[in-house]
């Protein structure tokens, strides 16, 4: 298998991982779980694989679960390391059976009928992540539980806002079907790159819901002690940040997709210092 930890290098991300906020000691595990959720995720999202061979690429990822599971040695180098990261911080495994779970949903599924059924692919595809932070900061509560599952999904669904053309040039919509009818927006525009009359009041109420979503969570920052607090806070400034620009360009991501430049980091930082 090919080396995981430098494919996992070459996305650009709107938030930070494993960044210099962390402290030293958790960068590492940070960087096998986001290897793991990276490369699974390109199973099912990049190159000119067919559908079947996605599935066959992913399925061979839960088997290598399985083997952590039953505490047997790999042949894979990667998944030695992860499984004696995950003994050495006593993590869930689950997490990580749900983000597969997700990455064949993508495969599998490409329209959502309403925001329930969205957030049903939310709980998988980007709660776990925050799940496991917490187990490796060892703060895990029901309340910052549901703290973290807020900021997940709220960035999961601020990363559809900005990547809707994207994900339809993979014949994906990540916009509940019954919202685009309510808003009166079609496929076809979609299709065309057409930020019409109707596109914005559409954007304007997906943009309000995650910024609440991802403002529910907001206490975790303040609950999270130290370079970890620090880091969340800034992972939350980042969300608020890429809002505001869907909201200064009126949600037309065909002709502005919001990206974070140097200026919004120092930004987000100076945010987070000052709470």
């Amino acid at each position: 298998m090919k080396n995981l930890n430098m494919q996992a290098t070459k996305h650009y991300e709107n938030f930070p991982v494993a960044s210099f906020l962390m402290p030293r000691e958790l960068r590492h595990p940070v960087m096998l779980i986001y290897t793991f959720a990276r490369n699974a995720d390109d199973f099912a999202d990049e190159g000119d694989l067919s559908a079947e061979q996605r599935l066959v690429l992913l399925a061979n990822y839960r088997l290598q679960l399985d083997l952590i599971a039953a505490r047997q040695p790999s042949s894979d180098p990667f998944f030695n390391a992860l499984s004696a990261m995950v003994a050495l911080h006593q993590l869930p495994l689950q997490p990580f059976y749900d983000l597969l779970d997700a990455f064949v949903q993508d495969v599998t599924q490409a329209r959502y009928t309403d925001f329930a059924q969205l957030m049903n692919y939310c709980r998988r595809s980007a709660n776990p992540v925050g799940r496991l932070m917490l187990h490796l900061y060892q703060q895990v509560s029901p309340q910052n539980v549901e703290y973290a599952d807020a900021i997940c999904s709220a960035l999961q669904i601020i990363n559809f806002l900005q990547d809707v053309a994207i994900d339809y040039s993979k014949d994906r919509i990540y916009l509940p079907q019954d919202e685009l009818q309510r808003f009166h927006v079609s496929e076809t525009q979609i299709a065309n790159n057409e930020a019409a009359a109707e596109w914005w009041p559409l954007m304007q109420f997906q943009i309000e819901r995650a910024r609440h979503m991802l403002h529910s969570g907001k206490p975790l920052g303040n609950i999270l002690q130290g370079r970890i607090g620090l880091e969340m806070r800034t992972i939350i400034a980042g969300g608020d940040t890429i809002l505001d620009k869907l909201t200064a360009c009126r949600g037309d991501i065909f002709k502005h997709r919001p990206t974070l430049n140097p200026w919004n980091w120092a930004s987000m930082l100076y945010r987070a210092l000052s709470k």
